[in-house]
């Protein structure tokens, strides 16, 4: 199960996921984040990320694509950052 929380402010987009980014879940958070883009940095929380399959990852390599930072802080999620050369969020981004 995924869940996705959305925060937006005048200059940053703010996505936290928690839970299992796999399958349909992530094709539909790719889906989602890309009609809420427009304009502001975004910032995708990984933090309570569980377990990333191949469609979660092809979802997050191509929010990176487009510019996204990404938070990290266990070493699952970290070495998934780093596998796909995901550009880490800048302190105080999140």
């Amino acid at each position: 199960m995924l869940r996705v929380q959305i925060h937006d402010s005048s200059n940053i987009f703010h996505i936290k996921l928690s839970g299992r980014f796999t399958g349909n879940d992530a094709e539909n958070t790719r889906t989602l984040i890309t009609r809420y883009r427009e304009g502001l940095t975004t910032v995708v929380d990984l933090t309570d990320v569980t377990l990333i399959d191949s469609v979660g990852e092809e979802a997050l390599s191509f929010f990176g694509r487009f510019g996204a930072e990404f938070a990290a802080s266990t070493s699952y999620t970290l070495d998934v950052c780093e596998r796909l050369d995901l550009r880490p969020a800048r302190d105080g981004a999140y």
